[in-house]
């Protein structure tokens, strides 16, 4: 599947990979291709790789859309379970899905999204 700025392909895991991925529950595969289809959502996800929980303001500000626009794609990626509210009210990236520091992918099990593809 092409969605304009990044390719989704279906891989083949390892045995160890698929043990591993058993382990903890996966997203909604439609939803969690819904949420990460919008470069702007890409981008707000890019921000939360680093596991604090940030405010609306900054997510809008990364994801080049306006605070009410931000709200709405925070629904979406709350709605596919790929974030959650922090503390103080901000949004943070689902624990399992944090990446290891330093590294710009995401595993969400069915998918790998490396949000260093394009730089």
């Amino acid at each position: 599947m092409n969605f304009g700025f990044f390719k989704v392909f279906c891989m083949n895991p390892d045995a160890e990979t698929q043990k591993s991925v058993a382990a903890r529950p996966l997203p909604d595969l439609q939803l969690a291709l819904r949420a990460i289809s919008l470069e702007s959502r890409w981008n707000m996800l890019k921000l939360l790789t680093c596991g604090d929980a940030i405010g609306i303001v900054e997510l809008a500000e990364a994801g080049g859309c306006s605070y009410e626009s931000a709200i709405k794609h925070l629904q979406v990626l709350l709605q596919a379970g790929l974030v959650q509210r922090g503390r103080g009210g901000g949004y943070q990236l689902v624990r399992q899905y944090l990446p290891t520091p330093g590294e710009a992918v995401i595993d969400f099990g069915h998918c790998l999204l490396r949000l260093d593809a394009g730089e």
